[in-house]
């Protein structure tokens, strides 16, 4: 079998338009679910963040409301905390595209705050498009082909269909008026082509070898459609 890579976020806030913060990390379901799946097929996933720094969950995303009910967030904390390769990511400069079939990127609003504005991820997102391996990204992750961009603003990416976290999706979760600018807005400035589903509905797109899920919902879905073609 093979191995999988998880680029997870490294941030604890995002920088809101007024200067605050807002706690953040990464979102569980988007990080439990595909590692489930992965894991479950037989693959090895490798975790790699930003300097290697322990990453952090976001705590609205262990919530009954955000689970369908206590139960389940109850469960997706305790298979969360079985996860051992968060408590010692790669630093993500070390890590090798040949090493893995697989790049997958969970979301959260953390990539917003430093997988937006990462040239190593950014480098390492060129490549995995350039190879033709499986690349998945999911919700508020694709912020992170904004770092793929070069000084004219042009990028690999561009023209691919894609999603991620629509510009309804953060009217709805109330921070679209607090945000600094909004996920889908810079990603159809970049020039991918973004493909809208309704809100909070499983929503998976894929181009090619780019694999894209709209929203928490659509990770578990994408890391399927990833499983498929492999």
């Amino acid at each position: 079998m093979s191995k999988i890579l998880f680029v997870v976020t490294g941030a604890r806030h995002w920088t809101l338009k007024d200067g605050s913060q807002h706690p953040t990390g990464f979102w569980a379901e988007e990080l439990v679910a595909p590692y489930r799946a992965f894991v479950a097929a037989g693959h090895t996933v490798e975790i790699a963040t930003p300097d290697g720094v322990v990453p952090v969950v976001d705590q609205g995303s262990l919530a009954a409301d955000a689970n369908g009910g206590q139960e389940a967030a109850d469960a997706v904390k305790v298979e969360l905390d079985s996860i051992a390769e968060l408590d010692s990511p790669l630093d993500l400069a070390d890590v090798a595209l040949d090493d893995y079939a697989v790049v997958f990127y969970p979301g959260g609003h953390g990539p917003m705050e430093d997988l937006s504005v990462n040239a190593t991820s950014g480098t390492l997102l060129a490549e995995t498009l350039a190879s033709g391996k499986p690349l998945g990204i999911v919700c508020h992750a694709p912020a992170a082909l904004l770092a793929t961009a070069d000084a004219e603003g042009r990028s690999p990416f561009a023209g691919y269909r894609a999603t991620g976290f629509t510009n309804a999706e953060e009217t709805q979760a109330g921070l679209a008026d607090k945000a600094p600018w909004l996920l889908q807005d810079r990603l159809v400035a970049l020039g991918v082509d973004f493909q809208e589903a309704d809100p909070w509905s499983e929503h998976v797109v894929v181009d090619r070898s780019l694999f894209t899920g709209q929203n928490p919902a659509s990770s578990g879905p994408l890391a399927k459609a990833i499983l498929n073609a492999l």
